[in-house]
């Protein structure tokens, strides 16, 4: 499959809307609509910080995507990327999608001079996690969280 990634476009917008949607259910995750239509908005706005991509086929559909941002940290001078969502269609899996978008991402955050790019994954998401031990180095830390 010839897979290329490109950056979100106001266009994409239906098609992102059923990958997210997609996405939410994979993670047993619903939102309100309000809050998706805010997650698109702020991927369209270039000056807000959250950056998006997609994986596009041969056919110029969209068949996957990635969402990540820049924050500064308390242990170097240089910015960390943290790739926060991603999700490509069923048929896309094993075929180098989720690995070009993973990949497109540390281009970025190479050129941004990022001192690293880290990502969450839960613990039963095994298909994932078989990639990224491809890619990456998984951390001995553990995420908590309490809610507010």
């Amino acid at each position: 499959m010839t897979i290329t990634i490109r950056p979100l476009t106001k266009n994409d917008k239906q098609v992102w809307l059923t990958l997210w949607q997609g996405y939410l259910a994979y993670y047993r995750t619903e939102l309100p609509d309000d809050i998706t239509k805010l997650t698109w908005s702020r991927l369209m706005d270039a000056d807000f910080g959250i950056h998006g991509l997609g994986a596009v086929d041969a056919d110029g559909n969209l068949i996957g995507f990635t969402h990540y941002l820049f924050h500064p940290i308390t242990w170097s001078k240089d910015p960390c990327c943290y790739l926060e969502d991603l999700f490509t269609v069923q048929a896309a899996r094993n075929t180098g999608a989720g690995r070009a978008l993973i990949e497109a991402v540390a281009d970025a955050a190479r050129a941004k001079g990022a001192n690293q790019l880290y990502w969450l994954t839960e613990d039963h998401n095994k298909r994932a996690q078989h990639l990224y031990n491809k890619i990456a180095n998984k951390t001995e830390f553990i995420k908590y969280k309490k809610p507010l």
